[in-house]
């Protein structure tokens, strides 16, 4: 009986709740490759519109999948996604911004 009193703590941080959330895993896809797109082209001086632009447009976007977000899994996909965007797009500010300062 006091196994009923414990609660179900497997799968910890990638727990889902075993139902399909497309419209949330598609954010948390596009949100990641946006990050990971602006964290990469701004380590480069002269890609600083393609970082700037995809890291505005990934916080954006993951901004909205949290609000969405139904599952840790997501949640969780979704700030590291939302840090890399926003790394990519504050140093693509920094290099020249989002129409290309001179």
């Amino acid at each position: 009986m006091a196994q009923a009193l414990r609660p179900n703590t497997v799968g910890g941080l990638f727990a889902t709740d075993g139902k399909s959330h497309p419209l949330q895993d598609t954010l948390l896809v596009v949100t990641l490759v946006l990050g990971i797109t602006s964290f990469v082209t701004a380590q480069f001086h002269h890609l600083h519109l393609l970082s700037s632009w995809t890291g505005l447009v990934g916080i954006l976007i993951g901004a909205y999948g949290q609000w969405i977000s139904v599952t840790t899994r997501e949640r969780f996909g979704l700030i590291l996604g939302l840090g890399a965007s926003g790394v990519g797009f504050f140093l693509g500010m920094a290099h020249g911004g989002l129409f290309g300062g001179f």
